[in-house]
């Protein structure tokens, strides 16, 4: 298979890092020596400002846009919160996420609520707060594009094709992958991947957001919450997911794999040009 990165993609995984795999030997089912490369699993906690928010299992890269991302995706930075400064410190694995002013971050974590995400899955409060009167653009969604889309996608070198273990998300416009990015976690992931959009301005309102997991709940509200109008997964779906999807206008679709797909929410809005 051919491991050509697209040329439109901005930000792509680094298999080639050595921070990010071990390698380790083991024995096969026949009893066979076997070497392989191993994700990597290290702690980094989080502050913003003064206040220590959570410890996060990740596997290292882009720990600002991680911090970031997972502030912005909890409701704790918001829109018109100005960031003043990210500050990561390497030898105690922890990143401080400064704001011009103190937010309401005491309140929300009070109201903590675990949800079924792997990794980080905490969404703080009400699940649903923040989608109330929420509306989405009514993009389109070429099948023509998504068969493109995934035939990139598959064809990026990867963590993924290197060590396994891992989840993979992926902002893209039209049929072209713009930013790549993987976590031990879906969550962090995501996160990283808003800390990105956050930082670079870039706006939501054309894209798809690719990812490897399963479309539950709190994937879909972070998808509406990031104005992100479509979500696409290879993974299936949850039922809660699917109708808070069909709720906010967001287009769904799951359990993609080459020409091959499902579409639970948003079918109105899908061009059907595919092969």
């Amino acid at each position: 298979m051919s491991t050509t990165t697209p040329s439109t993609l901005r930000v792509t995984p680094d298999p080639a890092d050595p921070r990010l795999t071990r390698a380790l030997r083991g024995v096969d089912q026949t009893g066979a020596p076997v070497d392989l490369r191993v994700v990597e699993e290290r702690p980094l906690t989080i502050y913003l400002n003064a206040r220590e928010i959570v410890t996060v299992m990740t596997i290292g890269d882009h720990p600002e846009w991680l911090a970031l991302g997972f502030l912005v995706n909890q409701g704790m930075v918001r829109a018109g919160d100005r960031v003043t400064g990210i500050d990561h410190d390497a030898e105690v694995d922890a990143v401080v996420v400064r704001t011009a002013v103190e937010t309401d971050h005491e309140a929300r974590l009070a109201r903590a609520t675990r949800t079924s995400g792997c990794a980080v899955g905490t969404v703080f409060g009400d699940m649903m707060e923040g989608l109330e009167g929420l509306t989405l653009p009514s993009t389109a969604l070429k099948v023509s594009d998504l068969q493109r889309l995934s035939a990139a996608i598959n064809r990026t070198p990867s963590l993924y094709l290197e060590a396994g273990a891992i989840h993979g998300t992926c902002l893209c416009r039209g049929p072209d992958p713009l930013a790549y990015f993987e976590d031990v976690g879906r969550h962090n992931a995501v996160d990283k991947l808003a800390g990105w959009m956050r930082t670079t301005g870039t706006q939501p309102d054309d894209k798809t957001l690719y990812t490897t997991g399963r479309l539950t709940s709190e994937m879909v509200i972070k998808c509406a919450l990031m104005g992100i109008p479509a979500l696409v997964s290879r993974s299936g779906f949850t039922a809660w997911g699917v109708e808070i999807a069909r709720q906010v206008g967001l287009t769904v679709i799951g359990r993609m794999k080459g020409a091959r797909f499902v579409c639970l929410s948003g079918e109105e809005r899908v061009i059907w040009d595919g092969e």
